[in-house]
C-alpha cells in the first residue's frame, strides 16, 4: 500500500531538475546574505547621517545599528511563522513569499528619502522595513536548504545542500566589491550623497532572476509524499518541542559554534588588526574577501567528502581545526604581511569555517522527520545564530608583544555574522 502511494504521488507532480532547485535555493541565501553585508557596511558608513542625524556622528551610527538589530530579533519569529506554513502547505510557496519579502525590502532602503527630506517618518519606515525582511529571512534559509535536500539522493544530501551555502560567501564579496568600486572611483562625497543607494537597487536584478526561477520549481517529492500519506501536521511547532527538543538544543548550540567561529575571522580580527595593531583596512578587508571566494569552492568539497565519511566526523573535525588554528592565526594575522594574513583568513574561512558549514546544512535538517522539518531547521538556523550575535563580542588575544601604545585587549562591536 505505501509503495503504491509513493508512486502515485511521484507520478502526480514534475519533478524539477536538482541543477534549477540548487540554483533557486542558492540565490535566496546569496540575497539573505547580501542585504545582511550591505547593511551592516551602509549603516557604519552612511546611515548615521542619512536617517538618524545627531549631534554627535556616534549616536547617529548606533541608532543605525539599532535598526540592524531589530530586523535580527524579528528572525526567530519568522522561523517559527514560516517553518509552520512550510511543514503544513509546502515549501515552494513559502519560499516564494520570502524571497519577495527580503528582496522588495533591499530594494525599498534605496528609495527611502532621507530624515532631512520627510522627518522621523524616514528612520520609522527603515524600523518598518527591516521588520518585514527579519521575518521573511526567518522562513528563507529552511526552505531553501529542504527543496534542495529533499530533491537529493541520501548519497547527495551534503554536496546538494553546500551548494545552497554557496551564497553566503557570495552574498558577502557581491555587496562589498560593489560598495568598493563605488566608493573608490566616484568623486569624493558622491557615495555618501546618494551612490550608497545604488547597491539596494542594483539588488532588484538578485531578486528578479530567483524570483523566475522559483516560480518554474515543482514542490518537494518529500512534501508531496508526506501530503499523500497524511501525515501532515496541524502544529508542526508543537510537535518539534515535545518530541525532539534534545535535537533542537543540540543542533542550535553547534550553530551558535559556527556562527560564532566565524566572527573571530570575519569581524574580531578585522577589527583587532585595524585598532590594536593600527594597520590599514584595505589589505585586511582584502584578504577576507580573497578567503570568501575561496570558500565558494571549498564548501561543496567538504559538503561531498560529508557524504563519504559522516557529517558529524566532518563537522567536528572542523571545530577542532579551528580550535588548533587559534595561536598560529593570530601569530600571522599580528605580523601585519599580507601573504601571511591571507593564509590565515583561507586556513580559517575556507577551511575551518568551510568544513562545518559545508557539512552543516544536511547534518542538521536529517535530526527532524519530514513533518517538522522545515520548522525544526528554521528555528535551529534563527535562534541560533540570532542568541550568537546577541552574546559579548570575545576579546582579541593579547599581542605578541603588545604593540607600544595599545592596551592588552579590545572588544569589536560591530554586529554578529548571520
Amino acid at each position: 500500500m505505501d509503495s503504491s502511494i509513493d508512486r502515485a504521488a511521484a507520478q502526480a507532480v514534475p519533478r524539477t531538475p536538482l541543477k534549477r532547485v540548487v540554483w533557486a535555493s542558492a540565490l535566496g541565501t546569496t540575497v539573505e546574505y547580501y542585504d545582511f553585508t550591505l547593511y551592516a557596511t551602509t549603516a557604519a558608513l552612511v546611515f548615521g547621517d542619512v536617517f538618524f542625524p545627531a549631534e554627535t556622528p556616534l549616536v547617529g551610527t548606533l541608532a543605525a545599528f539599532a535598526t540592524f538589530f531589530v530586523g535580527y530579533l524579528a528572525r526567530p519569529l519568522g522561523g517559527l511563522i514560516f517553518g509552520h506554513f512550510g511543514d503544513r502547505l509546502g515549501r515552494k510557496n513559502v519560499l516564494i513569499i520570502t524571497m519577495l519579502m527580503m528582496g522588495a525590502g533591499t530594494f525599498a532602503i534605496g528609495l527611502i528619502p532621507s530624515y532631512a527630506s520627510i522627518g522621523i517618518t524616514a528612520p520609522l519606515l527603515l524600523v518598518l522595513i527591516r521588520l518585514v525582511q527579519g521575518l521573511g529571512m526567518g522562513g528563507e534559509y529552511g526552505g531553501g536548504v529542504l527543496m534542495a535536500l529533499e530533491y537529493s539522493p541520501k548519497e547527495r544530501q551534503g554536496l546538494s545542500t553546500s551548494l545552497v551555502h554557496i551564497g553566503t560567501p557570495a552574498g558577502v564579496l557581491l555587496p562589498v566589491g560593489l560598495v568598493t568600486l563605488l566608493d573608490t572611483f566616484l568623486p569624493e562625497g558622491t557615495y555618501e550623497a546618494w551612490a550608497w543607494r545604488l547597491p539596494f537597487l542594483l539588488s532588484i536584478a538578485l531578486i528578479g532572476v530567483g524570483f523566475y526561477i522559483r516560480l518554474r520549481l515543482s514542490e518537494s517529492p518529500e512534501f508531496v509524499k508526506m501530503r499523500a500519506e497524511r501525515e501532515v501536521r496541524t502544529v508542526p511547532v508543537k510537535e518539534l518541542f515535545v518530541r525532539h527538543s534534545g535535537s533542537v538544543v543540540l543542533s542550535i548550540l553547534a550553530k551558535i559554534a559556527e556562527s560564532g567561529l566565524f566572527n573571530v575571522y570575519y569581524v574580531v580580527a578585522v577589527a583587532y588588526v585595524t585598532t590594536e595593531l593600527d594597520l590599514p583596512r584595505g589589505p585586511v578587508l582584502l584578504t577576507v574577501l580573497i578567503a570568501c571566494l575561496v570558500e565558494c569552492f571549498t564548501l561543496p568539497l567538504f559538503g561531498a567528502l560529508s557524504d563519504r565519511v559522516g557529517r558529524r566526523r566532518v563537522y567536528i573535525a572542523g571545530a577542532v581545526f579551528q580550535a588548533v588554528l587559534a595561536v598560529p592565526f593570530f601569530l600571522m594575522v599580528q605580523t601585519g604581511d599580507f601573504a601571511l594574513t591571507t593564509v590565515a583568513m583561507v586556513l580559517g574561512l575556507a577551511v575551518g569555517h568551510g568544513s562545518m558549514y559545508g557539512a552543516q546544512a544536511a547534518l542538521f535538517a536529517n535530526l527532524y522527520p519530514v513533518h517538522v522539518r522545515y520548522t525544526g531547521l528554521s528555528v535551529t538556523q534563527q535562534v541560533g545564530a540570532t542568541l550568537e550575535a546577541a552574546s559579548p563580542r570575545w576579546p582579541a588575544p593579547p599581542s605578541w608583544p603588545p604593540p607600544a601604545g595599545t592596551g592588552p585587549g579590545w572588544s569589536p562591536t560591530w554586529p554578529a555574522s548571520p
